[in-house]
């Protein structure tokens, strides 16, 4: 019979094939380590289903406020087949940002992530250094880095790649380290061993949807972003709604809120990225300092910082409306 004749030479194609992508998968995951990531997971390239519903009926409730970009690409958000051609994997990668000092308590606050230099420039560099060593390793692989730069559902893919669960406040979250990661992703043609997602650990906890200060929460897994306070000071140009007056708690750039109450985050560790570390003194600076600061200053301190995305306007007006309740 001509498949017992072939059966021999298909079974050991498909064991061939099998090590091939074991072998390609642990190369990948032990050059991110070299290249300094803490976790990398891995799923295959494939439409998100499950997430187009949901996206679209948050972009039609108007949960995104200003942000119309949101917008555009849906359908690359949900299918990266659509943004690198012939792409087989999306390797998700976790970068550790927690710091290991806080800012003067008094002080206008900023979210952690934002201490250093700018994660873009950071983890763009590591990400075209690991790419180029998978080159190296594999050959010839057709593949594009993203950091926060793309329509990337970042959290979804890492959630698919095991490496955390997107938790009630929509962040994903580590069992083991917490939630302050920056996500990146490397989408490639190589087609690999994949893994699989992990359990939702969140419970019966509701502290993050009790701890938020704009009640930005729609329901468990579910913001309003237009109500978040990262959106209010960094993504929004216009004025700052007086419905927020007394509800910013003295956040002038981000919000940590919602993963500073999270019981996961107790096994938050310092990073050792040197680059994200205090910048011009930035943590030690007083009420004062920051009521005072030039447009000068501005764009000295924050040339290659995060906070310069709301630029010096959006900044004093964010002081201003801590201190006032007014734009």
């Amino acid at each position: 019979m001509p498949f017992v004749r072939f059966a021999p030479r298909l079974f050991a194609y498909i064991f061939t094939s099998l090590l091939q992508k074991q072998k390609y998968s642990a190369i990948i995951k032990n050059e991110a380590k070299n290249a300094g990531f803490d976790f990398c997971g891995i799923s295959k390239a494939d439409f998100l289903r499950e997430e187009a519903p949901k996206l679209e009926q948050w972009l039609k409730d108007n949960r995104h406020g200003q942000m119309k970009y949101m917008e555009n690409y849906f359908d690359k958000r949900l299918d990266p087949r659509l943004l690198v051609e012939g792409a087989k994997s999306v390797i998700s990668l976790l970068y550790n940002y927690y710091p290991s000092q806080i800012q003067n308590p008094d002080a206008p606050k900023l979210s952690k992530y934002a201490y250093g230099t700018d994660y873009h420039e950071v983890i763009r560099t590591k990400l075209n250094h690991f790419l180029s060593a998978l080159r190296e390793k594999i050959g010839s692989i057709n593949g594009r880095a993203f950091v926060d730069s793309a329509p990337v559902m970042d959290k979804v893919w890492a959630q698919k790649s095991g490496l955390g669960w997107i938790g009630k406040n929509t962040n994903l979250i580590n069992k083991q380290n917490g939630s302050f990661y920056f996500i990146a992703e490397l989408i490639v043609d190589v087609e690999v061993e994949y893994d699989g997602p992990v359990k939702d650990y969140c419970g019966t906890c509701t502290r993050c949807l009790d701890a938020c200060p704009t009640n930005a929460f729609v329901s468990p897994y579910v913001i309003d972003g237009s109500k978040c306070i990262s959106y209010l000071t960094i993504e929004l140009k216009d004025e700052i709604p007086g419905e927020f007056a007394g509800k910013m708690n003295n956040w002038v750039f981000g919000c940590d809120v919602c993963q500073d109450v999270c019981p996961w985050n107790r096994f938050s560790q310092p990073h050792n990225e040197p680059e994200f570390n205090n910048k011009n003194g930035l943590l030690n600076k007083s009420d004062k300092d920051w009521a005072d600061i030039t447009e000068e200053t501005f764009s000295v301190i924050f040339k290659h910082s995060a906070i310069k995305r709301t630029k010096y306007k959006g900044l004093k007006r964010n002081i201003k409306f801590i201190k006032t309740g007014r734009s």
